[in-house]
């Protein structure tokens, strides 16, 4: 797809991003295999609203065996298994048979009676274990497929330790007995914790249903909508295109739900303005990665582990959404003083941009912001997320025909292909979450994740045996080992292992779980603006022409606020009110105090307080926005004075500056 923008530029999106980003291109099929792609999809989105309105009798597992067995041979035959791009590309008759293989495997516990194959647990049959076998073979080969080779090889390993442990040096911590073969694969495929597990669970429950409310919603205008409303609120100023962006990428987030897709479909639109605008390539492009992530971390419709951490707390997913308001504001606090600072340093130009006013526009499709409105009322209102999000693609569906201006016909085409898409778009995650599982199965088996933690606790105290220190080293590891996690495998799969390995040293020091969960969640979705892949930044530089590692430390400045805050969830007690886990009083000093911390960052990268701000005030910026983050009484004094201290300074130098002016 290109992209044609309001100066006649047209951009190669699907180009953009079959090469930068994480999940792979899917297949250019013939008219005949589109079709039938198509029915496909179309049959497990009304899989999907079917186990939403009428549950099936055997429970959920049943359905998960269901939903695998119709969704990997999805996987085979809509993506190749080399990276190739352009051109028609159908599937070939290995692609055939393995779709064949993966749809009789993965139905295989229903053949014989599913309450027999689970009554097998622990017993497999030959018969069972080369099934389960087959079908380990064919989630790896799909997640090869949709992602890579790193996740394959991670799982790989796993299912190596478990086998070989015994073999491990009895006084290494991780040496176990070893598991038999045929009880590593019933763990895969006949235990919760395998194939079937959470991960899967939440995709095909929650994940497909909000791909297919994203696939409705961009097919009734939402998209184009939400970048005029954008454009139309903050036309006339010189920081104008950098509001316009940010904004426009949060409202883009709720169709894409992946941030470098947002930062491609956004930078398409709005980098010939920012250009215009006199912003360099480097630093529009840094901008773009940024507001295409903060889409993903942003309320109402997160990214996919959001909802794995709903699951994995056994709460509700408007309860994770909660905890994510005040850092979702802090984050964006620090994009629009970023923002605001590069318009003055750059000495950005107003552009003029032709779209009506904003309340002309809001009129014209304000009605999309319904549709989300709907997800919050309904959650709040205790209704089961995966009902808000169905009612939510209904309302989006019928102002769909609106769009349409009451064609039925084409309004129904839109619909059956926003269902089908739905589903195709989530292939990748199903893949993904699958994988998954051969992970946190081999976990749980062989008692891995708490060896690890206490590794991990092992060497913070060998650095330090203060209890405080211990935790600060402990939380500054877990970021970085989250965030080299993620810039192997996929962010729902960096979640899932750090949640396994990391949440529990955390949770063993003290940190509540829903603190470690939300910081383990934001360093995974983090990674993908993470130098050296730094993937959204990789993508939005493909856009703009930019240099590549230059745009990833520009993206890095506009998301510094986003790597600090979640350490201020962890290392105290206030951080909790940064997660709305306190009283409001106390959650508001606690905001406002690190916003004030977010503010001397800001000072820090982008070198500007009342003007152009010189190395002794930055330099001062920083220790005073590391202590005000740290959210402890003496240390908040101590970083207000460093902040008093740096504003003192650039007092006088800008004085010293006139008056040095004024006498040349």
């Amino acid at each position: 797809m290109s992209t044609k923008t309001r100066t006649g530029e047209t951009t190669d999106v699907d180009g953009v991003l079959a090469e930068h980003d994480e999940e792979r291109p899917s297949r250019s099929l013939s008219r005949r295999w589109e079709l039938g792609v198509w029915a496909a999809g179309l049959a497990v989105s009304l899989l999907v609203l079917k186990q939403v309105f009428w549950p099936f009798a055997q429970g959920g597992q049943f359905y998960l065996v269901v939903f695998l067995a119709v969704t990997l041979p999805l996987v085979f035959l809509c993506y190749r298994p080399r990276g190739r791009w352009g051109g028609t590309d159908d599937p070939g008759r290995l692609d055939r048979v393995l779709a064949a293989a993966a749809f009789a495997v993965g139905a295989y516990p229903l053949f014989g009676g599913f309450d027999a194959f689970l009554d097998r647990q622990g017993q497999l049959t030959t018969v069972d274990v080369v099934a389960g076998s087959v079908l380990l073979v064919l989630v790896l080969e799909a997640c090869r497929r949709t992602t890579g080779w790193v996740l394959p090889v991670v799982c790989a390993a796993f299912i190596a330790f478990a086998y070989y442990g015994g073999y491990l040096p009895p006084s290494w911590s991780i040496s176990h007995a070893g598991v038999d073969f045929s009880q590593v694969i019933n763990g895969f495929y006949n235990d919760a914790t395998g194939f079937y597990g959470t991960p899967l669970d939440v995709a095909a429950t929650y994940i497909v249903l909000f791909t297919i409310y994203g696939a409705v919603l961009n097919a009734s205008g939402a998209g184009a909508f939400f970048v005029d409303i954008s454009f139309a609120a903050f036309r006339g100023s010189r920081t104008a295109p950098g509001r316009t962006t940010a904004t426009a990428g949060f409202l883009l987030g709720t169709v894409s739900g992946s941030g470098t897709a947002t930062a491609v479909s956004l930078g398409a639109v709005t980098w010939p303005m920012l250009k215009k605008a006199g912003y360099p390539r480097e630093s529009a492009g840094g901008l773009l990665a940024a507001s295409g992530i903060g889409a993903i971390l942003s309320p109402p419709t997160m990214g996919a582990a959001a909802f794995i951490i709903a699951e994995y707390l056994e709460t509700s997913y408007l309860q994770v959404l909660v905890w994510a308001i005040l850092p979702t504001l802090l984050y964006y606090l620090g994009i629009a003083l970023a923002v605001e600072v590069d318009a003055r340093r750059f000495g950005a130009k107003p552009v003029d941009v032709d779209v009506p006013g904003a309340w002309a526009v809001l009129k014209r499709g304000g009605y999309h912001f319904l549709s989300l409105a709907v997800i919050v009322v309904f959650l709040a209102l205790d209704i089961p997320v995966y009902s808000a999000v169905v009612y939510a693609t209904g309302v989006a569906a019928l102002f769909a025909l609106v769009a349409r201006r009451g064609d039925v016909r084409g309004w129904a085409r839109d619909v059956l292909d926003s269902l089908s898409a739905g589903a195709r778009s989530a292939l990748p995650v199903v893949a993904v979450c699958a994988a998954a599982g051969v992970i946190t199965s081999t976990i749980t088996k062989t008692g891995l994740g708490q060896v690890l933690a206490s590794e991990l606790v092992d060497v913070a105290r060998a650095i330090s045996s203060d209890p405080t220190a211990v935790l600060v080293v402990t939380a500054v590891l877990a970021a970085v080992a989250v965030g080299v996690l993620g810039l192997a495998v996929p962010v729902t799969a960096s979640f899932i292992i750090a949640w396994v390995v990391i949440g529990p040293a955390l949770v063993q020091l003290g940190v509540a779980p829903e603190e470690a969960a939300m910081f383990i969640f934001y360093y995974a979705v983090l990674s993908e603006v993470t130098p050296p892949t730094a993937l959204a930044a990789v993508a939005a530089a493909a856009i703009t022409g930019g240099d590549v590692m230059r745009t990833m430390w520009r993206t890095w400045k506009y998301t510094l606020p986003a790597f600090l805050v979640p350490l201020a969830f962890v290392l105290t007690d206030n951080g909790a009110g940064l997660l709305l886990r306190t009283s409001l009083v106390d959650a508001l000093w606690v905001f406002a105090v690190s916003a004030l911390g977010v503010a001397a960052l800001a000072v820090l990268t982008g070198g500007w307080l009342l003007g152009p701000a010189r190395w002794p005030e930055r330099v001062l910026c920083a220790p005073a926005a590391a202590a005000l983050l740290y959210l402890q009484p003496v240390t908040i004094a101590v970083g207000l004075g460093f902040l008093v201290a740096a504003v003192v300074v650039h007092v006088v130098l800008r004085k010293t500056s006139k008056r040095e002016q004024q006498h040349a």
